[in-house]
């Protein structure tokens, strides 16, 4: 019923079983930080989307009433007639109300815009909600930040 082992049979030993344990500790420590950051990153890549789709919005807008909506207006001018309703107006621009950011923060729309050479200015505060930033705190802007780039 019972085997019984001979002693030339035998398990894995303390040393082999630190090491597997030492090999999967340093895959995980490689590994980890990406796994981590992935849903982040997610949320940057579809907030420039979004920001991407109300720049069209925002374009069709102003072909059919003639100019961006006002500050005041804010983006739910795209989805819903301003008051006053502009002669042109012939919204909806977008598919769905979208105001706030993968986070849950509103977008910031200005018009007139703060940079030079846009019409408007367009964000996110990104991950941290605040103005300013670095990596997946940064701001997510339809403006270059970088004035070098422009250059």
């Amino acid at each position: 019923m019972f085997k019984q082992l001979r002693t030339d049979e035998s398990g894995l030993t303390l040393i082999e079983l630190t090491i597997v344990i030492v090999i999967l500790g340093i895959l995980a420590a490689f590994i980890a930080p990406r796994i981590v950051n992935a849903p982040q990153k997610a949320k940057v890549a579809k907030a420039r989307i979004e920001i991407g789709n109300l720049k069209t919005a925002l374009q069709l807008y102003a072909t059919e009433v003639g100019e961006y909506p006002t500050t005041e207006q804010g983006l739910n001018a795209l989805w819903r007639a301003p008051s006053p309703t502009p002669p042109s107006w012939g919204g909806p621009y977008l598919d769905q109300q979208l105001t706030n950011d993968p986070w849950g923060n509103p977008y910031v729309y200005r018009n007139p815009g703060t940079q030079y050479g846009y019409d408007y200015d367009l964000l996110s505060y990104g991950k941290d909600g605040k103005l300013g930033g670095v990596e997946l705190d940064a701001d997510i802007t339809n403006y270059i930040q970088d004035e070098s780039a422009i250059k």
